[in-house]
């Protein structure tokens, strides 16, 4: 699951924004794609370096 435009539109108002174009919308979600497969991917190795196949909560807090 990626984030979309509305959930980067929805971040940034919850933040203070009054209106976001849905171009730094895309550019939001683009970063927030990338920031979130480098977490996911770091809590994949800490999993495995553990010897376990389920990623945990605290794979995704150490990997953050």
């Amino acid at each position: 699951m990626q984030a979309s435009r509305q959930s980067a539109k929805r971040l940034l108002k919850e933040v203070g924004a009054k209106r976001v174009s849905d171009e730094a919308a895309d550019a939001l979600a683009e970063e927030m794609n990338k920031f979130s497969y480098a977490i996911a991917k770091k809590a994949v190795k800490l999993a495995s370096h553990a010897k376990r196949s389920t990623v945990k909560r605290e794979d995704i807090e150490l990997a953050s």
